[in-house]
């Protein structure tokens, strides 16, 4: 079985701070749980491809920012990922240029495989993500969502 394995950690400090909880909704409640697990990860034995994503903050800003799924078609997403991906594995090579924190491993990411639409959906979200929160620009696209 071919494996394929994004992992992507960027090193944060996190913090957390203690306050009083008053009732809130179910949404809500989702939404704080998903603050707390910082670890994402899609695999489907069908297409024989995973990704994993280790970041603090990306599984709320997935839920309750990112456009929902079915909102870009499997090609959009391939696509930028593919151009993202080119540009993130370029500076990966180049620590002296660009932060070795931010970029630490390359992205195995092949134009011809079909990774399906969760992959796909999840890789783009995360280079939006990452765009966004560390103030990086992957490409002629302005990061937005």
């Amino acid at each position: 079985m071919k494996k394929l394995i994004f992992v992507l950690l960027a090193t944060i400090f996190v913090y957390s701070c203690n306050s009083s909880k008053t009732a809130t909704s179910n949404t809500n409640e989702r939404l704080e749980n998903l603050k707390a697990n910082d670890t994402v990860k899609i695999a489907n034995d069908e297409i024989e491809y995973e990704i994993i994503i280790i970041e603090p903050g990306f599984n709320f800003w997935l839920a309750s920012r990112a456009r929902q799924r079915g909102y870009y078609s499997q090609t959009y997403l391939e696509n930028r990922n593919y151009q993202y991906v080119i540009e993130w594995n370029q500076r990966v090579t180049q620590p002296q240029r660009f932060d070795s924190s931010l970029y630490e491993l390359q992205i195995d990411y092949q134009p011809g495989i079909d990774y399906g639409y969760e992959v796909n959906y999840m890789l783009y979200n995360y280079f939006i993500y990452f765009q966004l929160t560390y103030k990086q620009r992957l490409g002629a696209f302005v990061p937005r969502i």
